[in-house]
């Protein structure tokens, strides 16, 4: 999951794969297209907040991990067993203060929340 958002963002530090410069230049590609669409009309703010001159999208694919990343999670699990569970106990309990642990598909009990935070981990450090 971790590894999917790094690449996702353009941070992953794996450089020996030959399909890294492929993979790269397809997101680029797609999140061409989803500047083009977000920063059209008179959306000065979003035309402020990606404006690239690189054609990197690196902001405008942080913020897309950040709003897609509970979906990501989801699809990725959606096969797990009732009964997977996340090894840490990570999700926000109902008291506030504690943490529950991820026991149905690997999700948190309300199913509104990543158990991981590994995604904003550094690489070389998970």
């Amino acid at each position: 999951f971790a590894d999917i958002g790094d690449i996702v963002r353009g941070r992953d530090l794996y450089g020996g794969n030959k399909k890294k410069e492929k993979l790269e230049k397809n997101f680029k590609k797609y999140f061409q297209q989803i500047h083009d669409d977000v920063t059209s009309g008179n959306n000065k703010e979003a035309q402020k907040r990606y404006n690239d001159a690189k054609k990197n999208f690196y902001r405008l694919r942080e913020d897309w991990w950040e709003a897609n990343r509970e979906t990501v999670w989801k699809a990725i699990t959606c096969k797990a067993d009732a009964s997977s569970a996340y090894f840490h106990a990570t999700c926000s309990h109902f008291d506030g203060r504690s943490g529950a642990q991820a026991n149905n598909q690997c999700r948190c009990p309300k199913g509104d929340q990543v158990p991981t935070y590994f995604d904003y981990v550094p690489q070389y450090l998970r």
